[in-house]
Order: structure tokens, then sequence, then C-alpha cells
């Protein structure tokens, strides 16, 4: 059996098809991250794929944000299975059950941490070696991220770690064989990271803190031992986690072993990455089952690689997916669906908009406006009915109004001409001049009319002395426009490579934001590798 976690950084990463991206995988159960997808952008060519069937869960909250899947072969096809980890998502017989002890969780907060599309969870039948079927459930999570700007979403984060454990130990405590796997957001020790010193309280962050008590082993590596362990030689009595990170089982020293890079500096080409993807396994099916476990730095496509474990045990397929399957949606089944679905009974105590409605704590505040309380949308439409209203005529008559103190349209040059040029066209002495230059236009023009003796060269010499007039203007439009749109500022060489630098903006609130500078245009990297970007830095300067 082989399982494979990948966080795609939305569903678009499969370009060249999904069903080769998954043949290429070549495993039995692939879990993905990240989809960014929701059930009205979900398409049939995603939903179901030949020789697999898909179990999807959306954000509820939020459009192209966060969501995971998971893709099983059809021999692998699983006897349950139950999207979120809280149970309110189940309306179906199929589910996996075993919610555990929730009760220190309040009925907002469990609907708030199921609201983004954070899991989905298969339960599967296994064959081990003793000939002795089991039960298998995979629990697919994408764990939130804690924004740094956002307080809130830090203890949103625990409180989403708090939940899966709870739902991982209450299966696993029901009999049946657990791996929970996918993007956990969380580096687990140093060794995880690409410069961990930069980090203030490495091992104090709340998130390492919570996988030292998910994990079997938490004790730090010895740098000197580099063969793998068996589970029995890792116990830490202090520590009673039911878990292991299977990596680390087989791979306990190995260092730059990271799984997710940022794109933005293009850390990848020099691996200053962190490893923050995951598969963990109970602590029994980890000793007896598996067999190896790595990472796939080699797959592009994403700012995550995928990882895979393999188990000696085999898969037993189902008679017939779950429910929750995607070939099972109305929108792919291809009946006629009944007026009736598309209709909720309401009361009308629920239809009067509710001014302290609760939305998933990762939305903005532009969102939360946007969603729960939609008053902009409302003014425009009373306005609309206002103008509809007003402007009632009777059927058959169309009126155009126009507007008789309107101008002709001017020069765009003129509404950025200087203002001492303004102020002396405006002037009186500026309006004789140009009332005499008409007269005097009109009487030549005349005089011109009535000349009959006007010699072949006077009007070459007529043409030759008004084209001068009009290239000042030209020339003088030109360099206004360039003083306008000038072009970026000339990059500056960095000194340690004598490189040109990359142009970058400052997008972060605060004083500085908005302002543009200069860095090393190499990819981020440590320090100490020569090939990385140089902490060159400089601001732009302000044109005069």
């Amino acid at each position: 059996m082989k399982i494979v976690t990948w966080n795609i950084n939305g569903i678009r990463t499969f370009k060249g098809g999904i069903k080769r991206a998954l043949d290429l995988l070549d495993a039995d159960i692939i879990c993905v991250q990240e989809t960014k997808v929701t059930r009205d952008l979900l398409d049939e060519r995603t939903a179901i794929v030949e020789g697999y069937n898909s179990y999807f869960s959306y954000s509820r909250g939020r459009s192209g944000y966060s969501g995971v899947a998971t893709y099983c072969r059809d021999s692998a096809t699983p006897l349950a299975a139950e999207e979120g980890l809280t149970g309110l998502l189940t309306n179906h017989e199929d589910a996996v059950g075993c919610y555990g002890d929730q009760t220190e969780f309040s009925s907002e907060e469990l609907q708030l941490l199921d609201n983004e599309g954070r899991a989905m969870i298969t339960k599967h039948r296994i064959m081990c070696q003793d000939k002795e079927e089991k039960t298998l459930t995979v629990i697919n999570v994408y764990c939130p991220r804690a924004d740094p700007e956002k307080p809130e979403r830090k203890q949103f984060k625990l409180q989403f770690y708090k939940l899966l454990q709870c739902r991982a130990e209450a299966v696993l405590k029901d009999g049946s064989h657990v791996i929970v796997l996918g993007d956990v957001n969380t580096s687990h020790r140093q060794i995880d990271h690409c410069d961990p010193c930069e980090t203030n309280d490495f091992d104090e962050n709340p998130g390492r803190k919570w996988l030292n008590d998910f994990l079997h082993n938490s004790s730090p590596e010895d740098p000197d031992d580099e063969e793998p362990k068996e589970l029995s030689e890792l116990k830490n009595p202090t520590n009673p986690g039911r878990f292991v990170d299977t990596f680390r089982l087989f791979h306990p020293t190995r260092a730059n072993a990271f799984t997710c890079w940022s794109t933005l500096t293009g850390a990848r080409q020099t691996n200053y990455g962190t490893r923050i993807d995951y598969i963990f396994a109970d602590c029994k099916l980890a000793e007896e089952q598996f067999v190896a476990t790595d990472i796939m730095p080699e797959v592009e496509g994403s700012d995550h690689c995928p990882v895979w474990g393999k188990l000696s045990c085999s898969l037993q397929a189902s008679s017939k997916p779950p429910l929750l399957c995607t070939r099972y949606l109305p929108e792919f089944v291809g009946k006629q669906q009944k007026l009736s679905r598309f209709l909720i009974k309401m009361d009308q105590k629920s239809s009067q908009p509710e001014q302290k409605s609760v939305l998933p704590a990762s939305q903005d505040d532009d969102e939360r406006r946007e969603n729960v309380n939609p008053s902009g949308a409302n003014k425009v439409s009373d306005k609309k009915r206002s103008l509809a209203s007003d402007s009632v005529l009777p059927k058959g008559k169309k009126t155009k109004t126009v507007n008789s103190s309107l101008k002709p349209q001017g020069n765009l040059l003129s509404f950025f001409k200087p203002k001492e040029k303004e102020t002396k066209l405006t002037s009186p002495q500026s309006d004789q001049k140009v009332e005499t230059s008409r007269d005097s236009s009109s009487t030549a023009a005349a005089e011109t009319e009535h000349a009959s003796d006007a010699s072949l060269d006077t009007d070459k010499r007529k043409k030759t002395a008004c084209q001068p007039t009009a290239a000042p203007s030209k020339v003088a439009s030109s360099g206004f426009w360039k003083s306008i749109l000038h072009g970026p500022p000339t990059a500056p060489s960095c000194k340690v490579h004598g490189e040109p630098c990359v142009l970058r903006t400052v997008k972060k609130e605060g004083p500085n934001m908005g302002k543009q500078f200069f860095v090393c245009a190499r990819p981020q990297g440590h320090a100490s590798n020569p090939e990385a970007r140089c902490n060159f830095f400089e601001w732009v300067k302000k044109e005069k």
C-alpha cells in the first residue's frame, strides 16, 4: 500500500490533466491540500477521474481558499467517508464516527473550525500479513496558518490542533488504525527548519509544544546516529503521545529535508525552506506495517513537494463508494433535479437579517461587511429603484436629454498646462492679442483668395513657413509626457555579486507601505551560501 500527501496550492497545479498527475504519483490514496475550489467551482473533470473515486471538503465562508481532497484508486475504495472533524457536516449513514470529548469547545467554535474545508476522513479495510482484516482511518488535514498580523488566527490554529488530536485519538481508541497526514503548518524541530536561529524562542512555539504532546517521541535527535531506530528504542516515558512522525522514524538525522519553500524569494533553488508536511501514524501501525517514508522535492508545480509512505499491508476495496463520493453529486449524476431542491423552507424570524451572525475568523473586514450585512448592495438597489421611478415614461416614447451648456471636448494636454501659461491666456492683453491675430489671419486669407498672380514658389515658401510653427508644440508635449510617465528607476548593482538588483514594493501595512526598494536578485538562502542572496538593500530615491 502506498499513500501520498501534497499541498498543491490550487487545483490548477494539475495543468497536464489531473489523471496524468495522479498516475505519476502512483499511489493508492492521494491526499491533496489547499485545492482552493468550492462546490460551485468544482468541474466534472476534477471531481470524477477514471480509475479513482474522490472526496472533497470546501470552504463555506470564502471562495478560492483552503479546501482538501482525497483521491482513492478504485482498488482502494473506502467503506466510509466524512467531511470535517466535528461531525456537524455529516448528514449520511456512511460517516466514520468517533468524535471524542468535545465539551471544551463551544458550539460556535466547532462550527468555525469546520467551516474552512480543512479536513477529509476516509475509512478503509486493510489486510495484514497475519491475514487478519483490520480498518485504517486516513485523516487528510490542512492546518491553519498563524498570521502574525491577525492574532485571532493563532488561537484558531491551536484550537484546530486540539480538535484534530481529540478526533484522531477517539478513532484510535475505537479500534481502527489511524494515519494523520497533510500540511500541519509547523516545523517540529530545528532540523526541520532552514534557519531556526532567526526564530526567537524556537522551542517555545505553541505549535511545536502541541507536536511534542501529540507525537510519541519528542526527544532531541542524536546527530551521530544516522540509522533508523525501532519504535521501542524511541519510547519516552515522559511523553504519552500516540502517533509517530514516520519520516523521522526512517530518517532520524537527515538535514535539509524540506517540503515547503517561499516562491516570492525563489528559495527552492537554494533549498531554503521548512518541513511542515507530514505522515503521522499510530505507534503500532508505524512499527508493524510501515516500510518507508520519504519526500519528493523533484516534483514541482507548487510551493510544497509531495510526501509518500509505503506499508506492507494491502487495501481491500469496498463494494461501492460512500455517499460522500463526488460521483454522487447531483450535478454530475446526469439526472434532472426537482425544483424543490433549490428551495429552502424559512421561518419569518429567520428571514430577517441578523446583525450578530458569525463568519469564519479567516475572513477580512471587507468580507465580513459583504457577507454579514450587505448594506451597500441595498443602498445601490434603492438608488436604482428611485432612478427608475423618476424616469417613468409613457410607452412608445423615448427621450434624449441633451445639456446645451456643455462645451466641446478639449485637448487632453490642456488639463496639464502650467498655471503661468493659463494666467497669461486669460489676461485681457492676451484676449486682445488673440482678437488681433484672428483679424489679421482673416484679412490674410481674404487677400490670398483674391490674389491670382501668386506663383508656385511663394506657395512653397508659405508651406515651409507654416511647418516650424507646429514643431514646438509637439516637442513640448512629448517632453511633458516624458516628465510624467517616466520609467522605472535604474537598478543598482549589489556589492557582493556585482549583478543588477530587482525592484520590490513594501506591501505590509505601516509607515513604509507603498515604498520601493532594491535587493539582490539572487534567490534567498542561508548566509553561508555564496550562491544565495546577499544583504544588499537600498531605498528608491524620490525624483524631485
